[in-house]
């Protein structure tokens, strides 16, 4: 049975295909072109990262398809219900990369509050020359310890934040409308573990008490945080997007920066991927990375394996 990772897959996806009997091709090929290539080709499967759309169109002129899989979390890029009702097998790995974006969300939050995202950029420009003015411009760092974290959607990934921020001695404010407690395991290098139980609180209580807030959305209609949360905010807090473009108002956001409101902000994701906006790229209170939350190598290679199971257990 053949499969076809359009937006390629790791070598233990490969591998573990290659295992479960399956014939996998990972050429790139056009979205216009992709209709011809999966007919031409009998492809049981598309697997699919973000780059690639599966929608009605391709779904109705491929009748032979029996599967769409997408590797990560979100699957805003594949009609799911769709598919599902076409009956085909939709999957995803929602577990695989949490702890990646997790670990993303806290290199821009150390990042920001010792002001590394402006440092790196003007050391290599006035290093030599004003090295004195750069270290009082950033010498009034902010320890994490002892701050709270606030965390809007408390699914895997949120709670992933969440034992990164416990960790390292951070209170953690949660809110997500679907649940009302998670215990939060707290895992150590040697083995042992600590249970935290995490009651969440209402949307207004964890923008007014959080000293820095992480989203983990999933992509939505209109922004879950625009100019009237971010007024709820703590003054001088921080934002941090890594979940999807679209869910902070990048026009609040920049004008949040400009009156101090927030004092800085991260964004991995952006409204207008692959071509985020000049003013968030060039603004000296915001750390950017071009969506990379689950681009590790433990993740992709978490993602691979996922995938192949489950489509051994559907398809082998």
């Amino acid at each position: 049975m053949n499969i076809h990772a359009n937006d390629g897959i790791s070598q233990s996806g490969v591998d573990a295909l290659a295992d479960f009997g399956f014939t996998l091709t990972t050429t790139n090929v056009a979205q216009e072109q992709l209709v011809n290539y999966i007919n031409e080709n009998n492809i049981a499967g598309i697997l699919v990262r973000s780059a690639t759309t599966v929608r009605k169109e391709l779904i109705d002129a491929c009748p032979g398809l029996k599967l769409i899989g997408r590797g990560g979390v979100g699957m805003d890029n594949i009609d799911v219900a769709y598919a599902r009702e076409k009956g085909l097998h939709v999957i995803n790995t929602p577990a695989a990369s949490s702890s990646s974006v997790a670990e993303l969300v806290f290199a821009h939050l150390f990042g920001a509050v010792r002001f590394l995202y402006d440092s790196n950029r003007n050391m290599p420009l006035d290093g030599e020359t004003k090295f004195k003015a750069l270290k009082k411009a950033y010498a009034g760092g902010t320890e994490l310890r002892g701050k709270t974290l606030g965390v809007i959607g408390f699914g895997r990934i949120g709670q992933a934040t969440a034992k990164i921020a416990l960790g390292l001695g951070m209170d953690v404010a949660a809110y997500d409308p679907f649940m009302d407690e998670a215990t939060v395991a707290v895992d150590f290098f040697n083995g042992q573990s600590v249970d935290i139980n995490i009651k969440t609180r209402s949307f207004d209580d964890v923008l007014a008490q959080s000293d820095f807030v992480t989203l983990h959305v999933p992509a939505q209609d209109k922004p879950t945080i625009g100019a009237a949360e971010m007024a709820k905010m703590k003054k001088g807090a921080g934002l941090i997007n890594a979940a999807r473009g679209g869910v902070v108002d990048e026009q609040a956001l920049v004008n949040a920066l400009e009156s101090k409101q927030l004092s800085f902000a991260a964004l991995d994701t952006f409204v207008n991927e692959p071509t985020p906006a000049v003013k968030l790229l060039m603004h000296p209170s915001i750390s950017l990375t071009p969506h990379i939350g689950a681009a590790t190598n433990e993740a992709q290679d978490r993602i691979g394996t996922e995938l192949a199971q489950q489509i051994k257990d559907l398809l082998g």
